[in-house]
């Protein structure tokens, strides 16, 4: 491995003020007495936002907003965090060249206007720049993802629907929609915003920071060292006491205190708490004196990840990797992703070809860096998969409310990445995709039989399909299931698919075995419309179950099912779908 790893050059540095540079909960100039519309005043925290530990004097103004910056791993408003080319408004490029590397954003056309509203810097450019594929979106830079203070409640990229009052949350719908926002949509990402403090604070330009979100479930840090020369491993992939005191750490100013404060949430998928307790206030500047045996240059998300055989629970990772992007506002795949994994074993990745999503280069485990002392230009600690309260593993969800734009965003951006396309309907056809099982429990022991009353429906196109990756790779079943209109599954991880079917869709979840939340809420987050077998004596499991420790279990048991019953069901998921706004033959769709 070379001894530093280069980050791409951009085009040149923007002609910006320091305070310019702030994010929009940094950026209320005051200036020196009788100066107060000084732009080039002090830039001072909004309530709300973060704040530094002891106030600074105005003569010191561009010291500390770079300082600012620096903690929050933000230089340039994100472009140095996302490693994309740097675009000054001022700039003149070559003519006949575009004057920002507008290819490297890469995102949906639909977030385009979302991502100039947080990036100023690129708008101005694009509204100088004759070769701006964008200038349509710059009529709506008011539009926003939500969580921004600048973003007025109007122009957020979506709202929950909510159809009823769960008592148990709130008493008016405008209070449980307000409330679904905020536990499972954009709310979500601006509460993980408002949260950051500063742990360690930097003195110098030059020095590390460490700034986290509350319980230490999100941080950045700058100048990260980690020595891991002496480091154990053994078969546990999230060693508690991995790193010792001075084996990781930063030459800033810690706060012992305030950081020792945040371990109520300790626990391996839950918080970064194990890992940082030992952060160490070094008497070295970890880069500056050549302390590193290896220099990481590129941006570098640290991940803890759940289990990689199961769709279901490695797309927890997946998700809040993409929320972790929105709060470090950098969608950039010219980054590191580092397995953060204490263990000397191997990480089994049915879905790594999602990882293309995010980063350009293979995931590298952390023990590559094993006996070297590494430096983190810019580190990143992403949100985990297991939080209390987090997304979407056993998050509590208000009844009565759904489709969350931060779920479909996600599945927009996946499947951009991925070059997922959609390619139907075609030929007035509804497509029902069935969704096999090999497995040894849950199977439709008369799939057959449902398969022949589905084809008796003359606008039905039918297909079954068994996800098995050895035989159809992950990229493949993503492409069937967005090109599904209905898709019907027994209780599984692979039912999670649901989150990349089209807006108009219709998951048949065709039996839950007991579990009823796991997939309707999952439905409803991503705002695709749920079915599941309701009548217990027209479903006749093949025995009780056989759990091998509890015993009796639905879940370990195979099922037939009544066929007029399934029938009724399946046409109840396909007007649905007919009488969606978005259902791209509803002009023409009438049999049904």
């Amino acid at each position: 491995m070379p001894t530093r790893m280069q980050a791409s050059q951009g085009r040149g540095a923007p002609f910006l003020t320091a305070c310019s540079l702030l994010p929009p909960w940094w950026t209320v100039p005051v200036g020196p007495p009788g100066a107060e519309d000084s732009s080039c005043g002090l830039c001072c925290p909004r309530a709300g936002g973060p704040r530094l530990p002891h106030p600074f004097a105005y003569s010191a103004c561009l010291e500390v907003a770079m300082l600012m910056l620096l903690v929050f791993g933000i230089l340039l408003h994100g472009i140095s965090l996302s490693s994309q080319e740097e675009a000054s408004p001022e700039a003149h490029g070559i003519p006949g060249e575009p004057l920002f590397n507008y290819a490297s954003i890469r995102l949906p056309e639909e977030h385009i206007p979302f991502f100039l509203h947080n990036n100023g810097h690129i708008a101005k450019v694009c509204k100088k720049d004759s070769h701006c594929p964008y200038k349509k979106h710059l009529e709506n830079l008011k539009y926003c993802w939500g969580y921004e203070d600048s973003c007025r409640p109007e122009f957020r990229f979506s709202y929950p629907v909510c159809t009823y009052v769960d008592m148990r949350w709130t008493d008016t719908l405008e209070s449980a929609q307000d409330t679904f926002w905020n536990q499972a949509d954009f709310g979500y990402a601006g509460a993980r915003l408002r949260e950051l403090r500063v742990l360690c604070q930097p003195e110098q330009t030059s020095d590390s920071s460490l700034v986290c979100s509350r319980y230490l479930q999100h941080c950045r840090a700058a100048n990260l060292y980690l020595d891991l020369r002496n480091i154990r491993r053994n078969h546990d992939r999230f060693k508690e006491d991995f790193f010792q005191t001075g084996q990781i750490g930063g030459h800033c100013k810690l706060d012992v205190r305030a950081l020792m404060s945040e371990g109520q949430r300790k626990s391996p998928l839950q918080s970064w708490f194990a890992e940082l307790q030992s952060y160490t206030q070094l008497n070295f500047r970890p880069v500056e004196d050549a302390q590193c045996d290896v220099v990481v240059e590129k941006p570098a998300y640290f991940m803890k990840l759940d289990a990689g055989v199961n769709m279901y629970h490695h797309f927890c990772d997946f998700l809040n990797l993409y929320i972790t992007q929105h709060v470090s506002n950098s969608f950039s795949t010219d980054v590191y992703i580092v397995m953060w994994d204490t263990s000397s074993y191997g990480y089994g990745d049915l879905f790594s070809d999602t990882w293309k999503a995010f980063t350009d280069y293979d995931v590298i485990p952390l023990k590559t860096y094993d006996s070297k002392r590494v430096c983190f230009k810019e580190a990143i600690f992403s949100l985990l998969p297991r939080m209390r309260y987090g997304l979407f593993y056993n998050t509590p969800l208000i009844s009565g409310c759904q489709n969350t734009g931060l779920f479909r965003a996600f599945s927009q951006h996946v499947l951009y990445r991925l070059n997922v396309t959609q390619e139907g309907p075609k030929n007035g056809k509804m497509r029902v995709t069935i969704l096999a099982r090999s497995t040894e429990y849950r199977k439709i022991l008369n799939q057959n039989e449902l398969l022949n009353a589905l084809k008796t429906v003359s606008t039905f196109e039918v297909q079954v399909v068994d996800y098995k990756y050895k035989e159809l790779g992950f990229l493949d079943q993503l492409k069937i299931t967005h090109n599904t209109d209905i898709f019907i599954g027994m209780h599984g991880a692979g039912l999670t698919h649901l989150l990349f079917l089209p807006d108009w869709a219709a998951v048949f979840e065709l039996y839950n075995c007991g579990d009823e939340r796991c997939y309707l809420d999952l439905a409803r987050l991503r705002g695709v419309y749920y079915i599941t077998w309701q009548r217990q004596n027209k479903v006749f499991p093949q025995d009780k179950g056989h759990h091998p420790t509890l015993g009796e279990h639905p879940k370990f048991t195979n099922y037939s099912f009544d066929v007029e019953e399934f029938m009724y069901l399946v046409l109840q998921a396909a007007d649905h779908v007919s009488q969606h706004p978005k259902w791209p033959l509803k002009k023409q769709h009438d049999e049904l």
